[in-house]
C-alpha cells in the first residue's frame, strides 16, 4: 500500500515537472516570437525611410561688434570752456603798445626786433580773420575761435582784418581798439604791428603767434 502510494506521488511530481518545462518553452517561444516580430517591424520602419544622414549644421558667422568711436569728453569741455572764455573789453592796452604811429605791442621778454620783422614780411601770413561788418560779441567770439583753430593747426603769422571804422557811428574806429585789447590778454599772441599798406594798413594788424 504503502509503495503505491509513493509511486503516485513520483508520478505527480513527474507530471509537475513536465508541465512546469512545458511553460518555460512555451515562454521561451513566445519571447522568440516577439523579438523576430520586433525586428520585422524595425527593419519595416528603415525600409519606408531609406537611407538616414545626419543633418548638417551651418557654420555661424560671429561678427565682430563694431565698437563706437569713444567720445572725447575732456575735450569737449575744454572746447565748451574756451568758447565761453571772455575777453574783457575794459582792458587798457594803451600802457603796453609802444608809442609809435603803428602802435605795436610785443610781449615782455620777446626780442625788440620782432615788430620790425613784422612790418618787413619776415613772417609769411598764413591765415586771416576778418571782422568786417561784426557786432563786437560776435568779432570777440570769433577772434578767439580763430586763434584757438591757428594754435591747433600750428599757425604762426595771421592777419586781423578790423577795419579803419568809416562806416562806424561819429567814424570813430572802434573794433580798431577793442581788436587790440583782446590780442594783448591772449597769451598766444607773442607780438603785433599795423599791417602795411598793401597788407591793409590801418585797418589790420599783422601777428605773431607762439610756435
Amino acid at each position: 500500500m504503502s509503495s503505491l502510494k509513493n509511486f503516485a506521488d513520483l508520478k505527480s511530481l513527474g507530471q509537475q515537472l513536465k508541465t512546469q518545462q512545458e511553460a518555460k518553452l512555451r515562454a521561451e517561444a513566445e519571447r522568440l516570437e516577439q523579438e523576430k516580430k520586433t525586428k520585422a517591424e524595425a527593419n519595416i520602419f528603415r525600409s519606408s525611410i531609406g537611407s538616414v544622414e545626419p543633418l548638417k549644421v551651418a557654420v555661424k558667422h560671429q561678427a565682430t561688434p563694431v565698437r563706437p568711436a569713444p567720445i572725447p569728453f575732456q575735450y569737449i569741455a575744454d572746447e565748451k570752456a574756451a568758447l565761453q572764455e571772455s575777453l574783457s573789453d575794459e582792458f587798457d592796452a594803451d600802457s603796453l603798445l609802444e608809442t609809435d604811429e603803428n602802435l605795436s605791442y610785443t610781449r615782455p621778454g620777446v626780442g625788440v626786433d620782432v615788430v620790425r620783422k613784422l612790418r618787413k614780411g619776415h613772417w609769411v601770413i598764413q591765415a586771416q580773420l576778418d571782422l568786417h561788418g561784426l557786432r563786437r560779441d560776435q568779432a570777440r567770439d570769433s577772434l578767439g575761435d580763430f586763434l584757438r583753430r591757428c594754435g591747433r593747426n600750428g599757425v604762426r603769422c595771421v592777419r586781423i582784418i578790423h577795419g579803419k571804422g568809416l562806416g562806424s557811428v561819429n567814424k570813430e574806429p572802434v573794433l580798431k581798439h577793442k581788436v587790440r585789447n583782446w590780442l594783448i590778454q591772449k597769451d598766444e599772441v607773442l607780438a603785433f604791428s599795423q599791417a602795411t599798406a598793401a597788407d591793409g594798413g590801418s585797418g589790420a594788424l599783422i601777428v605773431l603767434l607762439k610756435a
